[in-house]
């Protein structure tokens, strides 16, 4: 896959060699969930639908098996409860000390841009202390357009920003207008990484119109 990708990295001294850490940023297609795996040397948790460990046959085989092995941990994110397990796992991920990758825009941009971040993310950097360090990826979206169907080789380049901590919101997890702020400061800084355009909406809105 490096060689398929060629994948260039920048800012990977960004992230901490130990400790809890919220890897979050851009997500423009199913690739992006393989990539970023590659280019770390600590494991990347994050969460994945279930789907992608159940499927049968050979392809459903070798999917179980690489995401995995590559950190995915399975969770019904459609059911009545799914943000709150999704939450709750990436919480227990962090508490343990490891580095737990999210998407804040929830679903793969639509159309190439930037949407706005759900506060899930603000909720899990408050709630554990952790620092959060945003990335982009950029060029993904051309190596496998509209998220489907085998991606071609190219290069791809994986930006990585200096954590973000917000200890000063300590205790204030549950105040919508923090946990809007922090994710918005988030967003702002994976825009100024991707160089994306930004659109004030939530993807999955968008995607309904």
């Amino acid at each position: 896959m490096r060689l398929m990708f060629r994948t260039r990295v920048e800012g990977i001294e960004n992230i901490p060699g130990t400790g809890p850490v919220i890897l979050a940023g851009n997500h423009l297609t199913f690739i992006d969930s393989m990539i970023l795996p590659l280019v770390c040397d600590r494991t990347v948790h994050f969460i994945g639908k279930d789907e992608y460990v159940t499927g049968k046959g050979l392809k459903g085989r070798a999917m179980a098996w690489f995401f995995t092995g590559s950190g995915m941990i399975p969770v019904d994110r459609d059911g009545a409860n799914g943000g709150v397990a999704a939450l709750m796992t990436g919480r227990r991920i962090l508490e343990e000390g490891k580095i737990f990758g999210i998407y804040p825009e929830g679903t793969r941009s639509p159309d190439g841009r930037l949407y706005r971040g759900r506060t899930g993310i603000a909720r899990l950097t408050l709630m554990t202390g952790a620092p959060v360090v945003p990335f982009a990826m950029i060029g993904t979206d051309k190596l496998q357009p509209g998220g489907a169907g085998m991606p071609r080789p190219g290069r791809v380049t994986v930006r990585f920003g200096e954590p973000m901590e917000f200890s000063r919101y300590e205790g204030m997890d549950r105040d919508r207008y923090v946990l809007r702020a922090v994710t918005d400061s988030v967003m702002a800084e994976v825009m100024r990484l991707s160089g994306q355009e930004y659109v004030d909406m939530y993807a999955t809105k968008a995607k309904a119109a």
